[in-house]
């Protein structure tokens, strides 16, 4: 039973938790059941979206314009580099290759989302393709980041799976992730192709990278939707080159 009175009436015990705008800000309070059902508390919350609904509406379709945008103009500049990743990764797999992903935060679920893509399907039915998203092991993680350093978690699996003609996916929105630049450098030690997704800028990724896929925007959520959309299209036109019976890019 609680321990806590009404905070409208003082009397009952408080049973339940109530949000209620205080000077603009919603603010929770501790009521009994009495107090809680009256018309006047439940009218709180509605009334606070129907008066800010109609300009939430306008900032959302706002910001949705704005990623359209970002994507029209991302298929104009990044195309012909994403057909150079079509081809890097078709090469690779015909011969028999595995493609490595890597990515820290949200760039880290980009991989092994485009992993599961590979391995699974994408639209047409197909055997798995080999893919590896070096971002799933916690053991090997943390074993690496404890004994070695946090720089290596990715160079070193690298090592140890990569092998000449595989290809390394390496994202980073800013380009210049001290791990990430260590997997493409491990990457090239072992005779493997990379391909880099990066915001507008590239960073040291644009200098290093076989293939760097740039975003036009240095906006974190703006530049990984850039990159979802360039890994599809990847897995598509890999899909459709190697079963949908299209040719290999020239």
């Amino acid at each position: 039973m609680s321990s806590h009175l009404c905070e409208k009436c003082g009397k009952n015990p408080a049973t339940v938790r109530v949000t209620e705008l205080a000077g603009g800000v919603p603010t929770e309070r501790r009521l009994c059941s009495e107090c809680a059902g009256t018309p006047q508390q439940e009218a709180v919350l509605p009334r606070l979206f129907e008066t800010r609904a109609p300009e939430l509406a306008d900032k959302i379709q706002h910001a949705i314009l704005e990623a359209v945008e970002a994507k029209r103009c991302f298929a104009e500049r990044a195309a012909a580099d994403i057909a150079k990743a079509v081809e890097i990764v078709f090469d690779c797999l015909q011969s028999g290759g595995k493609v490595l992903l890597c990515g820290n935060g949200g760039s880290a679920a980009e991989a092994q989302h485009i992993a599961a893509e590979l391995v699974g399907r994408f639209k047409l039915e197909r055997p798995g393709l080999a893919a590896i998203a070096l971002t799933t092991n916690t053991s090997i993680l943390t074993a690496i980041g404890n004994d070695y350093s946090f720089d290596d978690i990715f160079a070193r699996q690298v090592g140890a799976l990569g092998a000449s003609g595989d290809v390394l996916f390496a994202y980073s929105t800013s380009g210049t992730s001290k791990n990430i630049l260590r997997a493409i450098q491990a990457a090239k030690i072992v005779g493997m192709k990379t391909v880099g997704f990066t915001g507008a800028s590239g960073g040291e990724m644009a200098k290093v990278c076989d293939v760097c896929i740039k975003a036009p925007s240095e906006d974190t959520p703006t530049v990984q939707e850039c990159h979802t959309a360039a890994g599809h299209t990847i897995c598509r036109f890999v899909e459709e080159v190697l079963w949908g019976g299209g040719k290999a890019p020239q």
